[in-house]
């Protein structure tokens, strides 16, 4: 798609309200979904990685469920509440601030999840980028630009 993703479609069963949108990097994949999993991003670098988008209505089971849920993806024990500070980076983007988690799994096949949280009235948008953790961490730099750039606008 170049330029700018999320185009001038939203896909069906979407929460009413701003939708998020974002500029996609160069050779950069999307794909529109529907229900739940709003779009799917595929980054230029080679391996398995994938940066999914999810929309949820309301809180979705609150910041610390989510990122729990992150966590036991690739394996790794849930934290509690007061770890959630240490965990969490802000990055400053045109839909306001938004919470970037970053989590490596630990053995030989290593994971890695860069995820990151947004709401809008009410709505609780998810940007994760999962896969083998060389190719997550190759295509970070890109996926925080791309974070930088989300806004919400109008269906």
């Amino acid at each position: 798609m170049g330029g700018t993703g999320s185009g001038d479609l939203v896909p069906t069963g979407v929460p009413p309200g701003p939708v998020l949108k974002w500029t996609l990097p160069r050779g950069w994949k999307e794909s529109l979904s529907g229900g739940m999993r709003y779009a799917t991003l595929k980054p230029a670098t080679p391996g398995r990685v994938e940066v999914t988008v999810v929309v949820l209505p309301g809180p979705a089971g609150g910041e610390l469920a989510n990122v729990n849920r992150w966590r036991s993806q690739i394996g790794l024990a849930p934290i509690e509440e007061p770890a959630l500070d240490s965990s969490r980076k802000r990055v400053a983007t045109k839909a306001g601030p938004i919470s970037l988690y970053d989590f490596e799994s630990e053995g030989q096949a290593r994971s890695r999840l860069i995820a990151a949280l947004a709401t809008s009235q009410g709505n609780s948008w998810f940007v994760k980028m999962q896969g083998d953790a060389a190719p997550v961490a190759a295509a970070r730099p890109e996926f925080v630009r791309l974070l930088e750039s989300l806004r919400f606008e109008a269906p």
